[in-house]
């Protein structure tokens, strides 16, 4: 049962990694052009950040391609007895709800149901393997048990690197939208909450190299080491949150992030476990979002 009671973090920046200070820590190496370099050496912000206004639409993903894209859905629910797992009551109402959502997107959406690890890894060469180039974005959901760093098929684990690797290494998504989705769990710990007190007072090539892992979110449903919740007849609280959010007409004129910021809020502030069992009683959960996106994404109903 649940209770109603009604992002993201970055870690500290890694001192050896500072732009262009080299390992005598000579700062002045910029300026003077040091280590050779020279003319070539890029030491500042580049066109487009001198010409253009920081909230222009060259900082949006392009999304007037012919095609929305591919959205792939897993939906695991039962598991093979060795594996130990429980059926995940509840998740069909999840990948229904997902299904609907990012179909009303203009999204060509394919739901998969309980999945072994190899076709689950199959499902992700296959869409690699595919031309994006006429579409906007890629995305995929899984819905399945999980804990650090892996995700259950029916007769396993499988690495979360591993699964999304093909698509990250996908040519024509490069410079696209990836959008990753998990509900699972990320480890075993429970999130008592604490209490708060009233406060005062695109794919262009042209020569440029961008990293493999740019223009990549995951959007888990829970942070790193944590439960996940799940209600047996309503779905998780993450999906919950997720798809009746999304299918308010006011998110298709915000950028994807900020829509999933208002996620996190809802299920940090709008859910808390009731169970009979004392130890997972009272219970919260909040989302966890890394964004490796490089423009703003505007997931609006395809014209």
């Amino acid at each position: 049962m649940i209770r109603k009671v009604y992002g993201w973090l970055t870690g500290p920046e890694d001192p050896e990694m500072s732009d262009r200070v080299d390992n005598a820590g000579h700062e002045d190496y910029l300026s003077a052009g040091g280590g050779g370099g020279g003319d070539d050496d890029r030491d500042e912000l580049d066109s487009p950040f001198k010409t253009l206004s920081l909230d222009s639409d060259e900082f949006a993903y392009n999304m007037k391609h012919p095609k929305r894209g591919k959205f792939v859905i897993i939906n695991n629910r039962t598991f093979n007895p060795e594996t130990g797992m429980n059926e995940r009551s509840g998740s069909d109402v999840d990948a229904a709800s997902l299904y609907q959502i990012f179909l009303r997107f203009g999204f060509d959406v394919g739901l998969y149901h309980n999945q072994t690890i190899d076709q689950m890894l199959k499902l992700m060469i296959s869409a690699a393997g595919e031309n994006h180039s006429d579409s906007d974005c890629f995305g995929a959901a899984v819905l399945s048990h999980g804990d650090a760093d892996v995700l259950y098929g029916t007769d396993g684990i499988i690495a979360i690197d591993n699964f999304i690797a093909p698509i990250k290494s996908c040519r024509t998504l490069v410079g696209k939208p990836k959008l990753f989705i998990f509900q699972a769990c990320r480890g075993n710990e429970f999130d008592n909450g604490i209490f708060q007190s009233d406060a005062v007072g695109d794919g262009t090539r042209n020569g440029l190299v961008i990293p493999m892992e740019a223009d990549v979110l995951y959007a888990y449903s829970t942070v790193p080491g944590y439960f996940s919740w799940r209600n047996s007849s309503k779905g998780s609280w993450f999906v919950q949150a997720l798809t009746q959010i999304l299918s308010r007409p006011e998110t298709e004129r915000m950028d994807f992030v900020r829509v999933l910021t208002r996620v996190s809020h809802a299920v940090a502030h709008q859910f808390e476990s009731n169970a009979s069992r004392p130890e997972m009683n009272r219970k919260k959960q909040v989302p966890s979002v890394v964004s490796m996106l490089t423009k703003d994404l505007y997931l609006g109903p395809k014209k």
